[in-house]
């Protein structure tokens, strides 16, 4: 290595009093490993290849900063490069630049020294360090990393575009590698690796991995304490989301989405209703089928039907769990359900009206896709704003799952106990929407989207009896996962309180 100014000789022996001297940054102790770990790794040119998983907004983005400055002043004196591979350009690689640009402009050393060339390569007198998107359209074919290749957000590079274009980058180098990422399914690159580099970790005694939790975090960090238990108070600590993105625990890649332990929360205390009450609010919400010529309203239930069904749900809304204040969000109480297989939507619009009318419901969310546009159009001449209209894509749907779990997990969907009299219809309604959610089976997608297909797949039949089943109900009790979104008075308060989607925190890191 050539030599460097003898003002920076001392900082340089150590990339934490380097950080600490340069940038005012105090590294906390998990970083520290993990930093010394691939500094030695680089210098000494083992080609290492290190596994960092860690929890959301716990650090790791400014410690790959912090690490990315060190060594771009390190190796200044050599012309040499450094890779960084995002899953996308924009918002991913874009932020790790900026990012990159804060850490380099406030450091005392290199603020005036660095430079940037094309728009994404970074340059301190030799050393330099090229950004790139890994999505699967990029074309990054031939870029390569003589120090350093690291790999961000690990668990949503496709394990093909890592084999055939990123991981050639440090082959002929022997560059450091490090994937860093959070937990997510035992199917994605981040865990392939980490399984790799465990088993040689464990023949050689040299440290590759580190999977830490929200725990340890907190330990030094008590503010990241108070915010992880306000996420698991909003979406439950056996959401996907809390589990992966907090608590570091892969999910399986697919398989059924309500276990019975899930299903069990969804077991309320409450008596169904059979028509309103007076002082309780309602809302409804409904999952549209295909209209069918011969259908009429004298057929409310037909369970084995091989069609498709419009499903109602109504759910009566407790207001009281907002003064919960890491939980502000209303809890939904099921209490009656209708359900209509091939009936006109002409006569729906006259039924859905009557209904709406006679509950006084405060929302309804329709499904506006497809023929549901029409419908939904007409209540909303009739009803006005308090029509929530909501189309389903793939997109949209995978939102809706994470909703509909964190409404399970953190206990604010309740189902009704069987009906003690009345029509046999609601207990048979109620049997058929748990029989739907146990054959509903769900499959998490690569990529920084997080996306979840979920439902019941095209033709699964019921072991038991035989017959077709589907997932209307469901998706109708499902509907409900988007009223978070509208605005909620806790009682006893004159302010409307905004309900925030909690998902919506998640986004973007």
């Amino acid at each position: 290595m050539a030599e460097l100014d003898p003002r920076l000789q001392i900082l340089a022996r150590d990339v934490v009093h380097f950080a600490s001297y340069t940038s005012g940054l105090q590294l906390r102790s998990y970083q520290v490993d993990v930093a010394r770990a691939v500094v030695r790794s680089v210098i000494e040119n083992l080609g290492l290849t290190f596994v960092v998983i860690l929890p959301r907004q716990s650090g790791k983005n400014e410690l790959q900063a912090q690490l990315q400055a060190y060594l771009l002043t390190l190796f200044s004196c050599q012309r040499c490069g450094m890779v960084q591979v995002s899953p996308t350009w924009k918002p991913q690689a874009v932020n790790a630049m900026s990012r990159l640009e804060t850490v380099l402009n406030a450091n005392l050393l290199i603020k005036d020294r660095w430079k940037k060339h094309h728009g994404h390569v970074y340059q301190v007198e030799g050393a330099r360090l090229t950004f790139l998107s890994g999505s699967p359209t990029s074309n990054i074919v031939g870029a390569t990393a003589d120090l350093l290749l690291s790999i961000d957000e690990a668990q949503d590079i496709h394990t093909d575009k890592f084999d055939k274009e990123i991981a050639p980058m440090a082959a002929s180098t022997h560059a450091t590698r490090v994937l860093w990422g959070t937990a997510w399914t035992a199917n994605t690159l981040l865990a392939r690796e980490e399984a790799v580099a465990r088993e040689v970790q464990r023949q050689d005694g040299i440290q590759r991995v580190w999977r830490l939790d929200c725990a340890t975090i907190a330990r030094e960090v008590p503010a990241y304490g108070r915010f992880v238990a306000e996420q698991v108070g909003r979406l439950g600590r056996n959401h996907p989301m809390v589990r992966t993105q907090y608590f570091s625990e892969d999910l399986d890649a697919e398989g059924g989405l309500f276990s019975p332990e899930r299903m069990a929360l969804l077991r309320g205390g409450h008596p169904p209703h059979l028509t309103a009450r007076p002082g309780q609010l309602y809302v409804m919400t409904l999952d549209l089928a295909g209209e069918d010529e011969g259908g009429g309203l004298g057929e409310i239930l037909r369970v084995r039907s091989a069609r498709d069904a419009t499903a109602l749900t109504i759910a009566q809304v407790d207001l009281t769990t907002m003064v919960n204040p890491d939980c502000p969000l209303p809890t939904y109480r099921i209490v009656h359900r209708r359900l209509w297989v091939g009936v006109k939507h002409s006569s729906l619009f006259s039924e859905i009206t009557r209904l709406a009318a006679d509950w006084s419901i405060r929302y309804l969310v329709c499904d506006a896709t497809g023929v549901g546009a029409g419908l939904t159009s007409f209540l909303i001449q009739v009803l006005g704003g308090r029509v929530i209209p909501f189309t389903f894509s793939s997109k949209t749907k995978s939102d809706l799952g994470w909703a509909f779990l964190a409404l399970i997990d953190s206990g604010r969907l309740q189902d009704h106990t069987p009906a003690a009299e009345g029509p046999d219809a609601l207990n048979e309604l109620q049997a058929l929407f748990f029989n739907q959610l146990a054959h509903c089976q769900y499959e998490i997608q690569t990529g920084p989207d997080k996306r979840i297909c979920w439902g019941v797949p095209d033709g699964t039949r019921d072991l038991a009896s035989g017959e077709l089943v589907h997932d209307d109900l469901v998706v109708s009790a499902a509907l409900l996962g988007v009223l978070d979104r509208q605005a909620w008075s806790a009682p006893g308060t004159a302010a409307i309180v905004p309900a925030t989607d909690p998902l919506d925190e998640m986004k973007g890191f």
